[in-house]
């Protein structure tokens, strides 16, 4: 019988239609329908055009936070206690995803830092925009 049971809860986790991806601070975020506009940067530490367009990046987020959310993706890949010191050292002050998301829109791996997904609040790819971003470049699309 627990068998049984152990298998039909493995059938219907398959058929969740969860598509959060939970971010460092312990929030999910929904991106196939977000509820208002997502700006997903794709940052590393040692990227100097990432960590000059942070600020413009942080920026974006405390004057927008009615419209949008900007959320992060470290490309290397750290995790933990070293995410959380890179964040620092960077001053990144919006949330960081733990795992990338950019397969919900079809996106191969990200080649060139930094890149920028701007998603819509119904979780369509809106623009993908390579190289760095200012908080003027950025507004001109929203």
């Amino acid at each position: 019988m627990l068998r049984k049971l152990f298998v039909i809860g493995l059938l219907l986790s398959g058929c969740s239609s969860d598509v959060g991806y939970p971010t460092l601070d312990g929030k999910t975020i929904d991106v196939e329908s977000p509820g208002k506009l997502l700006v997903i940067n794709y940052w590393a530490v040692w990227c100097a055009p990432c960590r000059k367009e942070i600020p413009e990046l942080n920026e974006l987020a405390a004057h927008h936070a009615d419209r949008l959310t900007v959320l992060g993706v470290n490309f290397d890949g750290s995790q933990n206690d070293t995410l959380r010191s890179e964040i620092s050292k960077l001053n990144i002050q919006f949330p960081s995803f733990i795992s990338d998301p950019r397969v919900t829109w079809g996106l191969g791996p990200v080649s060139v830092l930094p890149e920028t997904l701007i998603i819509s609040p119904e979780g369509k790819l809106l623009h993908r925009l390579i190289g760095p971003q200012t908080l003027a470049s950025i507004e001109a699309l929203l």
